[in-house]
């Protein structure tokens, strides 16, 4: 039955994180973003990838968790991209002045 919860909230996370992505890429910003959270964010599901290969339940679960951390990760380095281009246009301002 626990596996059922993991499973449920692994699903939810697994659709939101893409959304995040999207609408990061559409945006072309970083507002609002945290990449320190982000990253707390990846540590948890490293503890969780950790935690199944440790107790040798590698199951679909498993998976999911891999798949969210690839999404999350992915989440960051559009977020790392868009700070930066962001900086880049604030510095191309102040050159054309």
């Amino acid at each position: 039955m626990a596996q059922i919860f993991e499973v449920g909230m692994l699903i939810c996370f697994g659709v939101s994180w893409p959304i995040s992505v999207v609408k990061s890429i559409r945006s072309r910003s970083a507002n609002g973003k945290s990449l320190l959270f982000t990253a707390v964010i990846i540590i948890g599901y490293l503890f969780g990838i950790g935690n199944k290969i440790i107790s040798g339940t590698i199951t679909y679960v498993f998976w999911l968790y891999v798949f969210n951390i690839l999404v999350v990760s992915l989440d960051m380095a559009v977020s790392i991209i868009n700070k930066r281009n962001a900086k880049k246009g604030v510095a191309h301002e102040q050159s054309d002045k």
